[in-house]
């Protein structure tokens, strides 16, 4: 584990993305909440969150950072695309990215599993750090050809 002793404490906050393709009746359900095993979207969102909080856990080598905020956002930009977008914030010495990255991770793997019934042909397609604050290494903002 890197030795983050050092460093001063400074606010830090991450945004990620991803997104599910899915064929367009599939994003139907999710978005009428009409799925077998219940509201696609909110349980998706909840699973981000805890999973957010369990990153150290699931990541050998991260820090355990105490959150003070996770968000989860969840859009459509086609029939057939439902994009995901996560937001973490915490004051620690070290940055939050792998906690963003991780609650859009799981919420897309959480809307697979819930809508597999219907549509095994579901990709999950570009998780990505979209912006990230705070810190010695200071701003980090995706440019549209990254």
């Amino acid at each position: 584990m890197v030795d983050v002793s050092a460093k001063p404490i400074s606010v830090r906050t991450a945004v990620a993305s991803g997104s599910v393709r899915m064929k367009p009746a599939t994003l139907q359900t999710v978005l009428t909440g009409s799925g077998t095993k219940g509201d696609v979207l909110q349980v998706a969102r909840l699973a981000g969150i805890m999973a957010a909080k369990q990153t150290a856990l699931l990541i050998p080598l991260c820090h355990t950072i105490p959150l003070m905020s996770v968000e989860i956002e969840f859009a459509f930009s086609s029939d057939d695309c439902l994009n995901i977008c996560a937001t973490t914030r915490a004051e620690h010495k070290t940055g939050v990215e792998m906690e963003a990255l991780t609650a859009v991770s799981i919420a897309a793997l959480t809307v697979y599993d819930m809508c597999k019934s219907i549509d095994r042909a579901m990709t999950i397609d570009s998780i990505q750090l979209e912006q990230k604050s705070g810190g010695s290494s200071g701003e980090f903002r995706r440019k549209a050809s990254q």
